[in-house]
């Protein structure tokens, strides 16, 4: 069961179910707060590894200029042009993997960053891939589940390329934060100040 600071439980769905394109083929802001709580599942050298996510971040179009698609289509953001429901993964600070879900309809580049997981099967795989460090980061749970270009353009609705996101549990508005998105540098307002990051705080996973 999940409890926050206050022994609060979250409800946990019965039977987790890939999310379908359709999930995806929504507002990018609606994907990105529903994405919180889901499953993310990698299988890796036959090993499922699985966390639950935690905090996420959208990047909406060509005029979002914190968003890749600012520069058009290009061979780096194609995938974002095509079909929702795809994994877009791309290489940044010269060192990290950084694993996003295509959102919204085919021809409008849209995103959601994942950008932390709480790990609840074969905690020990991700925790020893990490050296015991935190997945509280998107280059972290990505070296912790070993996602990488490989994963580029995956279909992620599906489990044939070992990536899939899932149901997991029901996480209340009364805890998730809104807030700015991180890490964006020179990128000017008002997309600088863009309340488009979700985050869950306050709260712990227990053995069931």
């Amino acid at each position: 069961m999940i409890r926050d600071s206050n022994n609060f439980i979250v409800s946990v769905c019965s039977v987790a179910k890939i999310f379908p394109r359709s999930f995806y083929n929504r507002p990018t802001l609606t994907v990105a707060r529903e994405l919180i709580g889901a499953r993310l599942v990698r299988i890796l050298n036959g090993v499922k590894l699985v966390g639950l996510i935690t905090e996420t971040e959208a990047y909406i179009s060509q005029k979002d200029l914190a968003c890749h698609a600012k520069a058009g289509l290009t061979p780096r953001t194609q995938v974002m042009f095509g079909k929702p429901g795809h994994a877009y993964v791309y290489f940044t600070y010269g060192n990290h993997w950084m694993l996003n879900a295509v959102t919204e309809r085919e021809g409008f580049p849209a995103a959601v960053l994942i950008r932390a997981i709480q790990p609840i099967e074969r905690v020990e795989v991700m925790s020893a891939r990490r050296n015991g460090r935190d997945t509280l980061g998107p280059g972290k749970l990505t070296q912790a589940m070993g996602i990488t270009k490989s994963e580029n353009g995956v279909d992620l609705t599906e489990s044939t390329h070992c990536l899939w996101i899932e149901s997991g549990l029901h996480i209340p508005n009364s805890l998730v934060t809104k807030g700015p998105r991180v890490g964006l540098n020179n990128t000017p307002e008002p997309w600088l100040s863009k309340p488009w990051r979700f985050l869950v705080k306050g709260w712990k996973i227990n053995p069931l």
